[in-house]
């Protein structure tokens, strides 16, 4: 990881890409959406510019001015297709789509790439969340490598980890964070609607409140602070609840507001939805 400026929420020494070496980030809105057909789709505000170029892969592909929207056609396959949105002034952005698409998951997503109230941007490219890594492929394997992954966290349970382990990138170092570990919060499945409810509030607030859970997390947000070399990846069985609350509390204490920290939260809604979970 790049050293930046720490999150004032947590005292982390965490990364940003945008705001280093005192350059301010003029961007209010950026965003890069991949099409099913291989378009890309970028779009951003800026305050206060007159001109923003987009590069790809070291060409221009788009100009525009403070507001803007450009569909990229014609690229060449890659990993991820990454973006530079360069202003005629300030500091520019190095964005993705947020979505990593892998043929044994559903919900491999870049952490990162949303702007904080301070006007910061987080870094890209550096921590991923996921649901479970137990079906990726020889090939989903291969890009993640390339993508540097290398340190997984299972936030699982001890029975999801037995039906279903990990398949991790050749090198990675993975690591048992399981939120769970001591509570008796999943010992006894409920039976009707009644109890289904109660048992999800019991488990929303083990997973929040309960032992495993605080040592599960510090372990995660501890990785994400020392690895600087590599990107992180956590990870729990479908990408919302157990992962989600790290996302969650990542991005509140790096400055992210709330209603975009909510906003990627249900977004795994959505991506289930188009699996057909």
């Amino acid at each position: 990881m790049v050293a930046a400026p720490a999150a004032s929420a947590s005292g982390w020494d965490l990364p940003w890409s945008g705001h280093q070496q005192g350059r301010a980030v003029p961007f209010t809105e950026a965003s890069v959406t991949a099409g099913a057909d291989g378009s890309y789709t970028v779009e951003w505000k800026a305050r206060g510019v007159r001109k923003v170029e987009i590069r790809a892969g070291g060409k221009v592909v788009a100009r525009g001015g403070a507001e803007g929207r450009a569909v990229v056609t014609g690229l060449p396959a890659a990993d991820r297709q990454w973006f530079d949105l360069t202003p005629d002034r300030a500091h520019g952005l190095h964005l993705a789509d947020r979505l990593v698409k892998l043929e044994g998951a559903v919900n491999f997503r870049d952490a990162g790439g949303y702007r904080t109230a301070t006007g910061q941007w987080v870094k890209t490219g550096e921590v991923y969340r996921s649901d479970a890594l137990d079906k990726l492929t020889p090939a989903d394997l291969a890009k993640l490598r390339r993508l540097h992954v290398r340190t997984v966290f299972d936030l699982r349970t001890e029975s999801e980890r037995t039906k279903g382990a990990d398949q991790v990138p050749a090198g990675a170092a993975y690591h048992v964070a399981d939120v769970f570990a001591g509570s008796s919060a999943l010992q006894v499945l409920p039976k009707t609607p009644e109890e289904a409810v109660q048992f999800m509030r019991d488990a929303e607030k083990a997973m929040v409140a309960g032992a495993g859970g605080k040592t599960a997390y510090t372990e995660v947000f501890e990785g994400v602070q020392q690895d600087h070399d590599r990107a992180v990846v956590f990870h729990c069985t479908a990408g919302k609840d157990r992962t989600g609350w790290a996302s969650a509390t990542l991005l509140t204490a790096l400055g992210v507001p709330w209603e975009t920290v909510m906003a990627d939260h249900l977004a795994s809604n959505g991506l289930a939805a188009d699996a057909g979970a």
